[in-house]
C-alpha cells in the first residue's frame, strides 16, 4: 500500500507560498497550508483536492502553532518535507529606526524559519525517518536593496541556517536547503504595480526586462517546481545549498560601456 506523503508549507495560502502548495497537492501529497491570516485560506475549502488541504491559522513563528502543524501533517501521512516561506516586508534603516526596532524586524523575518527547521527536524529525528527543508531566502540576501536591511539581513542569515543545518543533520538524512528568487509576478507584485501612474508601472516592467537575462520576472509555480524538485527524492544528494530562481538576475553585470 502506497505511503501517504506530508508536507507543513509556512505562508502557504499566497504567492509562492499557494503556488507551492498547488504544486505537491498536484504531485499527490497532502499539505498543511500555515497562514498567519485565516481569511486567505478561504480558497481550499473550494478545491478539487481539498482533501489532501490541511489549512491552519497561526503565527509561523510561534512553537505551538508549528507543533500543530506537523501533529496535523503526521496526522495524514508520513511528514517528509517543510517549506519555510512565511516573511514580513517592512523597510527600516540604523539613521531613523533605533537598534531595537531594527533587529525585531531582523527577527519578524528569521524567527519563522528557524521554529520551521526546529520543529521538522525534532519530528525527522523522532520518527528515525529521512525528511528534506526547503528555505525560501531571496536574491535580496546577496544583492541588497536600498531601505530593506531588515529583510536583507534576516535573508543572509537565513542561507547562513541553511547551510548549517545542513553539515548538522545531513548525517540523519535530513537535508536543508534553500532558494533564492528574483522578482516574482505575485499578488504583492501586482498590487505593487497597481499603486503605480500608468507610466510608473511601465517603467518599473521595463527596467524588471533588463534586469533579468529571461526578460521577465518568474512566475510563482516556477518557484514551487524548484522547490518541489529539493524536496523530492531526485534531489537526494542535494544538501546545503541555496538555488537562485531569478532568470540570472543575480549573475548580470550591467556595465555602462556596453
Amino acid at each position: 500500500m502506497m505511503q501517504n506523503l506530508s508536507y507543513v508549507v509556512t505562508g502557504g495560502a499566497r504567492g509562492i507560498g499557494k503556488a507551492v502548495v498547488e504544486r505537491l497537492v498536484r504531485d499527490g501529497g497532502y499539505v498543511v497550508v500555515l497562514e498567519l491570516d485565516a481569511s486567505a485560506l478561504a480558497w481550499l475549502a473550494h478545491h478539487p483536492a481539498k482533501h489532501r488541504l490541511i489549512p491552519l491559522a497561526g503565527s509561523a513563528a510561534e512553537e505551538r502553532v508549528a507543533e500543530q502543524a506537523a501533529d496535523l501533517a503526521e496526522g495524514v501521512g508520513t511528514l517528509t518535507g517543510w517549506v519555510n516561506n512565511a516573511a514580513l516586508f517592512r523597510d527600516a534603516s540604523v539613521h531613523t529606526s533605533p537598534p531595537g526596532v531594527v533587529l525585531d524586524l531582523i527577527a519578524t523575518n528569521l524567527a519563522p524559519t528557524i521554529v520551521g527547521c526546529t520543529t521538522a527536524v525534532r519530528r525527522f529525528l523522532a520518527a528515525k525517518s529521512e525528511g528534506a527543508i526547503v528555505n525560501v531566502s531571496s536574491h535580496q540576501a546577496r544583492q541588497a536593496v536600498r531601505g530593506c536591511l531588515p529583510y536583507v539581513t534576516a535573508k543572509a542569515a537565513i542561507e547562513g541556517l541553511t547551510r548549517a543545518l545542513a553539515v548538522e543533520y545531513g548525517p540523519h538524512g535530513i537535508r536543508v536547503n534553500a532558494v533564492a528568487p528574483g522578482s516574482v509576478s505575485t499578488e504583492r507584485y501586482a498590487d505593487f504595480l497597481a499603486r503605480q501612474t500608468p507610466e510608473g508601472a511601465a517603467r518599473i516592467e521595463r527596467e524588471m526586462r533588463e534586469l533579468h537575462p529571461l526578460g521577465r520576472v518568474a512566475r510563482a509555480d516556477e518557484v514551487a517546481a524548484a522547490i518541489a524538485y529539493l524536496l523530492s527524492s531526485d534531489a537526494s544528494f542535494i544538501n546545503g545549498a541555496t538555488v537562485p530562481i531569478d532568470g540570472g538576475r543575480s549573475v548580470l553585470a550591467r556595465d555602462p560601456e556596453s
